[in-house]
């Protein structure tokens, strides 16, 4: 018979609580446990396994998506928890591929020497007709870009005309360039509010080496949380559904 263990034995080590434990088995990411006569919880090397696959997928994978592998492996529906798994490495890919593409813009932009416009209202200022020209598109399209958030233009009190500052310009030839490697307004638009937020293009730089690493830990996360399920897996290639849990 497997050796028992109680919720303290699981938690320990791993910082939880006993209720924590409790509620992961409720929530169907550790396989059901069998009651003791007096109706206490018996756990197994097996839930202790189930634990450490989750812990180990939840970095890479985030807890919901850790949580529906779990429970999906504890249903016997592998496939599926495979499934859930690849959509992880494609989002990872997906991220990598927006990450060497706003590298590959902010390399692209170079600083603007070009002597200021006749229109000009003040230093670092353009109006749209100007702005549209020196990037070869139609006013419409910053017009377009404008309703999507992509640049944030003021409006002269006096004339009406918008007016385009520096950081709308940076974000006009950043968005320009975006656009011609392929990417629809609605997914430069966290990249340009990314630019923002760091507070222009040269703190960005400090804030994609972050991003590199962050995506290196999350790869190098899924790799463990990987090991550990295949270990779970091989180890209790049939595991317990809740259909076979004890009243």
């Amino acid at each position: 018979m497997s050796r028992q263990l109680r919720p303290i034995d699981l938690a320990r080590g791993h910082g939880l609580s006993t209720q924590a434990v409790r509620n992961y088995e409720a929530a169907g990411i550790l396989p059901p446990a069998a009651r003791t006569p007096h109706g206490y919880r018996a756990y197994t090397p097996r839930h202790a396994a189930a634990l450490r696959a989750f812990l180990a997928l939840a970095p890479g994978h985030g807890h919901r998506t850790a949580a529906s592998v779990m429970q999906a492996v504890n249903r016997g529906e592998e496939d599926e928890a495979f499934r859930l798994i690849d959509e992880s490495h494609v989002q990872l890919r997906e991220d990598r591929g927006t990450l060497r593409a706003v590298e590959s813009a902010l390399r692209a932009l170079e600083p603007d020497t070009s002597p200021a416009h006749h229109d000009v209202s003040a230093p670092g200022t353009t109006y749209i007709g100007p702005l549209a020209a020196q990037l070869g598109l139609r006013p419409a399209t910053l017009r377009t870009w404008e309703r999507a958030g992509l640049v944030r233009p003021r409006r002269d009190p006096g004339t009406g005309y918008r007016v385009y500052d520096e950081a709308d310009v940076r974000d006009a030839r950043l968005t320009h360039q975006l656009r011609r490697g392929g990417y629809l307004l609605e997914q430069i638009a966290p990249l340009i509010a990314h630019v923002r937020a760091a507070g222009g293009l040269d703190p960005l730089e400090s804030a994609l080496h972050d991003w590199h690493g962050r995506l290196s830990a999350r790869g190098r996360a899924m790799l463990a949380g990987a090991a550990e399920l295949d270990a779970y897996l091989r180890r209790w290639p049939e595991r317990t559904t809740f259909a076979d849990a004890e009243p």
